[in-house]
């Protein structure tokens, strides 16, 4: 089955209206707000914009009844997360010395260009190597953990899987929304999701970012100074080749061109795509973006444009 899929820059000032005005007004729509945690069912207002003709997956209230129901799954998911956060932990240590060795070197004027573009390409294939392995060790974490729990065969899961299914199966649209990215990847993956998901599928924020191949955290301008650019685990793939970086303007120093060429090349081939206000950005057949898009070259500027 061929799938559309379209991302949107933040709706703060909504913008889905105008896809869906595209759609068939009678298509069946689903709806993903999970990453709104406690807030999930507050979706009177996106319900509007959808003509009032979506169901809720009610992903992040499936995810809680598991845990009432299967309290030695849910004391197993937070052991599971204990050690997730110890392999990011050590993870961001190792990313620090990466990113600001690469900072220095990109900003260095007093070395000859030929031997500081050397030596800034060693500094990003650094930062890969800390990456790709961290993202090793998170697959191998996950894949050990659904090995010994089987949540296919835990009732509380399977029943909420099976609902899941019955949801999606009858839907022709599926409209993801922003709010916690790790919360909303957990339970789209747990409840297994993106084999059943149909053929048009629309995403922003969190929501364009979980679509992706990897979840890369991102934000510049943090009380306590600045947080590094990390990779935090692995999306659904269903955007695959991308790098969504929503809300980008806001979150990160445009302005600095070696911190953008760093983040464009750190994650090559895959390009890094700029979800700003006002975006809509239908994919391809082939899951490329439009010639339209703004993408980030590997000399940190943001572009419009056929791509390279």
């Amino acid at each position: 089955m061929s799938r559309t899929v379209t991302l949107l820059g933040p709706q703060r000032r909504p913008s889905l209206q105008h896809v869906v005005r595209d759609l068939d007004p009678h298509a069946p729509v689903v709806t993903v707000t999970a990453g709104w945690l406690e807030r999930e069912d507050e979706d009177a207002e996106l319900q509007d914009l959808l003509g009032g003709r979506a169901v809720n997956l009610g992903l992040h209230g499936r995810w809680l009844d598991v845990h009432a129901q299967d309290r030695e799954f849910a004391h197993a998911e937070r052991d599971h997360d204990a050690a997730l956060a110890e392999l990011r932990s050590i993870y961001l240590s190792q990313l620090d010395h990466a990113l600001l060795a690469a900072y220095a070197v990109g900003h260095a004027r007093e070395t000859r260009p030929r031997l500081s573009e050397a030596a800034f390409g060693d500094a990003i294939d650094v930062i890969r190597l800390v990456d790709h392995q961290h993202l090793t060790r998170i697959r191998d974490a996950h894949q050990a953990f659904y090995a010994a729990w089987r949540p296919e065969e835990r009732p509380a899961i399977a029943h909420h899987r099976e609902e899941v299914r019955k949801v999606l199966t009858q839907a022709q649209v599926v409209v993801v929304a922003g709010g916690h990215v790790g919360e909303l990847v957990r339970v789209l993956h747990l409840f297994h999701v993106e084999p059943h998901l149909p053929q048009v599928v629309i995403a922003w924020s969190a929501g364009a970012m979980a679509l992706s191949e990897r979840l890369v955290l991102f934000h510049d301008f943090v009380a306590h100074g600045v947080a590094q650019t990390e990779v935090f685990g692995e999306g659904l793939g269903v955007v695959r080749g991308l790098v969504p970086l929503p809300h980008m303007r806001r979150r990160l120093r445009t302005d600095d061109q070696v911190r953008m060429s760093v983040l464009a090349r750190r994650f090559a081939p895959a390009r890094c795509v700029v979800l700003d206000d006002g975006i809509r950005l239908p994919l391809t057949a082939d899951g490329l973006p439009p010639p339209e898009a703004r993408l980030l070259t590997d000399d940190g500027q943001v572009t419009e444009g056929a791509m390279t």
